[in-house]
């Protein structure tokens, strides 16, 4: 599964029509991967705005991972579950899952664990600090080499992404970023995306000429 343009949305701070229509706008951009982040709202509700979010990313034919919470992945029939380090541990949530599990980590250990715990992909960071979580822990580029380099499985990237960082992100050897707030709170969202996009792409044909 192609990883190199995750989006991470999360309605807070949105009506619900306001979060749908950004959500729609940066699958149009070129999403590849769709994380849904309901962190405060109760499960109906998260379950009703989950369901207009599965419609859009199943038009779009982009993956859906569901954070943290299992109940929700299995209610929106989604592809992936996310898991953090505070969350259900995943070796449990492998147990009962059997889609796409996605783990956050911030060190090789974490990476390893991860790893012997069935996890397809890792998410690292806060490689920046980032407004989006200022509590999170800055790994650092250097930080996310070395989860890179102990993973063992692809790594996307995540914390304080703009398109001027994805060329040293990228050359850390990760396999894409995770955005949140560089799409979601974008003016345009589709163009934030293909800005995002562009910059990826172009740090890739810039190694194939070296």
């Amino acid at each position: 599964m192609n990883l190199a343009m995750y989006l991470v949305a999360g309605p807070e701070g949105f009506t619900p029509g306001a979060f749908l229509e950004r959500v729609g706008a940066a699958l149009s951009g070129g999403v590849d991967v769709l994380q849904y982040r309901p962190k405060r709202l109760p499960l109906r509700e998260a379950l009703a705005l989950g369901l207009e979010v599965r419609a859009l990313t199943r038009r779009s034919g982009v993956p859906l991972v569901v954070d943290d919470r299992l109940d929700l992945a299995l209610a929106l029939a989604a592809d992936g579950l996310h898991l953090g380090q505070e969350d259900l541990p995943a070796p449990l949530a492998r147990a009962h899952w059997r889609g796409l599990l996605g783990v956050s980590v911030r060190s090789s250990k974490e990476a390893r664990d991860a790893l012997e715990a069935g996890a397809d992909y890792l998410g690292a960071g806060a490689v920046y600090a980032t407004a989006t979580k200022p509590e999170a822990e800055v790994i650092g580029l250097e930080g996310l080499r070395k989860v890179v380099e102990s993973a063992g499985l692809p790594v996307v990237a995540i914390g304080g992404i703009t398109p001027e960082r994805v060329p040293e992100v990228r050359q850390a050897g990760v396999a894409g970023v995770a955005v949140v707030s560089a799409v979601m709170r974008a003016p345009d969202p589709a163009r934030a995306v293909r800005e995002l996009r562009r910059v990826w792409e172009k740090t890739m044909e810039g190694k194939r000429t070296v």
